[in-house]
């Protein structure tokens, strides 16, 4: 039985999205050579934000599984502008 290397596509809002791609955010490649796969609970720090693991969902692309892990905002209180709420 021969082994795949363990593909994993983190699943980001569309909020997220954006600002990584605004902020040129990179997402390392945190489980490259790892066979264990992340938990429901883990959390992933990028550009400065935590990310949450909240669902695993198993896929099959062509070619070998696929490990979906939907991550919750990374949007944090701490990161809230109080410029208009001065009054």
């Amino acid at each position: 039985m021969s082994t795949h290397p363990l593909n994993i596509d983190l699943v980001f809002s569309r909020e997220d999205r954006t600002w990584m791609r605004h902020a040129n955010v990179t997402v390392p490649q945190f489980w490259a050579g790892h066979a264990v796969p992340p938990v429901r609970g883990d959390v992933l720090r990028i550009g400065g934000r935590q990310f949450e693991v909240l669902v695993r969902l198993w896929d099959h692309d062509a070619e070998a599984p696929v490990l979906r892990l939907y991550l919750s905002s990374g949007r944090a209180d701490a990161d809230t502008s109080f410029q208009g709420l001065s009054g």
